[in-house]
């Protein structure tokens, strides 16, 4: 019996220990056909969540391993006790009966014993075995996230994706990009925020002004995002945003009851409220530092000045400039103590700094004293340290920073680009560049190297960008801002194509005073609403006489005009060039240099009966007197005159933006116009739509009829013969 209990345990044992064995092979089988599957196909964008499952599933094998063990030394241990018991039971006469039975299989189980003394217990190898196993799969595994992880596997920031910032425009590329990395076969991208650059982490919401169909609104966006937001849509204009502290409320300048007056824009309710009520010009609010005031220009007793008025209508709006030149432009330093603004007192357009503490005008300090630069646009940066404006110089537009303590401190150009505004942090700034067919808001940094990074593109001639670290109400981003209330086109072409050689005619200008009174049916209609938005805007019929308008194909030029002129295109007019002169005159040429080339700037008088406010606004720039070449100013006569030496009182219209509006754009002056006054140009428009000057020629004449305008084929010139051997 005993020799029967110990085979059972044996036999038991045995196939105990033979199932662990095998149960470890499958074991670790198992794991290793997991970590082949992940290192084959899971190594994209599901390779945590492959190596997390294997972990688990091996964390569980491991305690099964660890129960079997226990199982295993408890079942040993019931099998020794049941052989003690049947030892005892049987009794030295069952010891000496079994002993010859039994002699052969003690010796064998004691040698057994000492065999299995002297070898390696299979349990300790098998745990020995997984053991190792597991480190294993603990290094690929950390070497698998690594590799997963590392930043050389991540595509460079904005590639492929319709939000990301785009620096081409402004960065050249320099190096050579890196092999982009190859995706498992299997593999799914798993979509990622998409990294800003350094210049936007603060991001918050900007403010800025698009002109549209001859029609100013504001239009808002979260930075970091290209998704903007009409923010206004009244049929009048609405510009010079302006954040209120913590960004909450917004100020700024609108017509939308007649005249320019300021309003505030509630971003959590959506409502409005009127904050100033006069007939008078008003415009440009910036805010204190406390939310408690508002600074703005106005034009009182014919002159522009800066006030400053409380935001909860308890006291009547105070006038902090007082000088007989205008004042504009206003910004409040951080500090609540100072006030800059531009000035033309010293005969330049300059950044002043206005002390709340000396509150005397006299006592403002020239910051920039430039004579041969114009800024405007002053703001400050976070601290108060510095200001930053732009101006042209050198023909471009480009911004500038300088010590707002410091005045004979040089100011540093920062970039190409207008109106300037501060990061909420004073980190960087964000301005408005152009660029051939369209406008960019660029953010640069200031305190940080880096380059200039594009934060939206906007509308042509979009501008006053006003940043803040608030975001923008989730209401207001849900309902995709006001809009869409996209204002009707200016007006619609109506052209009739002939099936002739040439394909078009000429159309008559109605009631328009003028030698040949004729444009071409392809922009006379443009023309037409052009002036009925003049008269509209000025209040008077500024068009309604021209100096030209068609010319004849055989009309000579006058010196220092072109001999191939638009004028005879059909696609030119020209108003009266001697409107420059009277008392006042009704027109001022403000001169601009852009690039190689010198521009005018035309702004039309309105009616005497609307200089109250109604129509116009203040000129903030000084025009240029061409009269004093002729005056006995020597410096004038070689320079084609000089500024004027006072800004003109009244209001004007724009007319050179009014005409971009309908498509007509100004010409530039002639390298001569200095000496020769009929090459200045400041009178004429024209409305190309791309064409060249003699494609536009043959939509009107037939090449037989253009003579000397014609282009002549070159003939090939003939070798003559010649005597000369191998001639």
């Amino acid at each position: 019996m005993l020799l029967r209990a110990y085979r059972l345990t044996d036999k038991f044992g045995i196939a105990l220990l033979k199932s662990s064995i095998a149960l470890g092979d499958t074991t670790r089988d198992g794991v290793h056909l997991i970590v082949t599957f992940v290192r084959r196909y899971l190594l994209g964008s599901m390779m945590t969540v492959a190596l997390a499952v294997g972990g688990v599933i091996f964390s569980v094998l491991g305690r099964i391993w660890l129960v079997i063990r226990r199982i295993l030394g408890l079942l040993g241990g019931v099998g020794w006790f049941f052989v003690r018991i049947l030892l005892r039971m049987t009794g030295p006469a069952a010891t000496s009966a079994g002993s010859a039975a039994t002699g052969a299989m003690a010796r064998r189980a004691a040698r057994a014993e000492i065999d299995s003394g002297l070898a390696e217990d299979p349990l300790r190898v098998q745990n020995r075995v997984l053991s190792t196993l597991a480190v294993l799969l603990l290094v690929v595994l950390i070497g698998v996230v690594l590799w997963a992880t590392s930043p050389a596997r991540s595509s460079p920031s904005g590639v492929g994706n319709p939000g990301s910032t785009n620096l081409s425009l402004f960065v050249p590329a320099t190096g050579t990009p890196a092999a982009a990395p190859i995706a498992p076969p299997i593999a799914t991208a798993v979509p990622t925020a998409t990294t800003l650059p350094s210049v936007l982490e603060v991001r918050g919401s900007l403010a800025y002004v698009v002109r549209e169909k001859a029609q100013q609104d504001i239009w808002v966006v979260s930075v970091g995002t290209r998704t903007p937001l009409r923010l206004t849509n009244d049929p009048e204009d609405d510009r010079d945003p302006a954040w209120s502290p913590d960004g909450s409320q917004l100020a700024f300048a609108s017509r939308r009851d007649g005249n320019w007056e300021i309003y505030i824009y509630d971003l959590a309710t959506g409502g409005t409220t009127r904050m100033t009520f006069d007939l008078s010009f008003q415009a440009g609010p910036q805010w204190s530092p406390d939310g408690q005031w508002l600074v703005y220009e106005s034009y009182q007793g014919n002159n522009l000045d800066i006030y400053v008025m409380p935001v909860d209508g308890s006291q009547p709006p105070q006038r902090l400039t007082d000088h007989p030149a205008p004042d504009f432009s206003p910004s409040w330093s951080p500090d609540g103590r100072r006030i800059a603004f531009v000035s033309w007192r010293d005969g330049n357009q300059d950044v002043y700094v206005f002390s709340l503490d000396d509150p005397r005008d006299s006592a403002s300090i020239n910051v920039t004293n430039t004579p041969t630069r114009h800024e405007d646009y002053p703001a400050w940066d976070a601290s108060g340290e510095y200001l930053a404006f732009s101006a042209l110089d050198g023909g471009l537009e480009k911004v500038f920073v300088k010590p707002a303590d410091d005045p004979q401190a040089a100011a540093q150009p920062l970039g190409q680009g207008r109106t300037p505004a501060w990061s909420p942090d004073g980190t960087s700034l964000v301005f408005a560049a152009d660029s051939v067919d369209s406008t960019h808001l660029v953010a640069a940094p200031f305190t940080e190297t880096g380059v200039a990074t594009e934060v939206i593109p906007v509308p042509l001639g979009a501008s006053d960008p006003s940043w803040t670290a608030a975001p923008l109400p989730r209401t207001l981003v849900n309902a995709g801002g006001v809009g869409p209330a996209i204002p009707a086109a200016l007006f619609i072409e109506q052209e009739t194509r002939l099936d002739t050689d040439p394909p078009y005619r000429m159309s008559p200008l109605t009631d328009v005073d003028a030698p040949h009174p004729f444009l071409s049916d392809r922009v006379n209609d443009s023309f037409d609403a052009l002036r009925e938005q003049t008269l509209e805007e000025i209040g008077w019929d500024f068009l309604g006489q021209l100096e030209d308008a068609f010319w004849q194909i055989d009309r000579p030029p006058q010196p220092g005009e072109e001999r191939r002129n638009w004028h005879m295109t059909g696609r030119a007019f020209s108003f009266n060039r001697n409107a420059i002169v009277g008392f006042p005159p009704p027109i001022e040429i403000v001169r601009e240099d852009i690039g190689v080339y010198t521009y005018w700037r035309v702004y039309v008088r309105v009616a005497d009966d609307a200089q109250s406010g109604q129509l116009g606004e203040p000129l903030r720039r000084m025009p240029w007197d061409f009269a004093s070449r002729n005056q006995g100013d020597v410096e004038a006569y070689d320079q084609g005159g000089r500024l004027r030496t006072e800004i003109p009182a009244g209001y004007y219209v724009d007319l050179t933006q009014l005409a971009a509006d309908y498509g007509w754009t100004r010409v530039p002056a002639g390298g001569d116009w200095r000496a020769n006054f009929n090459s200045t140009n400041y009178w004429m428009f024209t409305k190309p739509d791309g064409l060249t000057w003699y494609d536009a020629m043959r939509e009107l004449y037939a090449v037989s009829q253009m003579g000397g305008f014609a282009p002549e084929a070159t003939p090939i010139p003939v070798q003559q013969p010649t005597d000369e051997p191998g001639g």
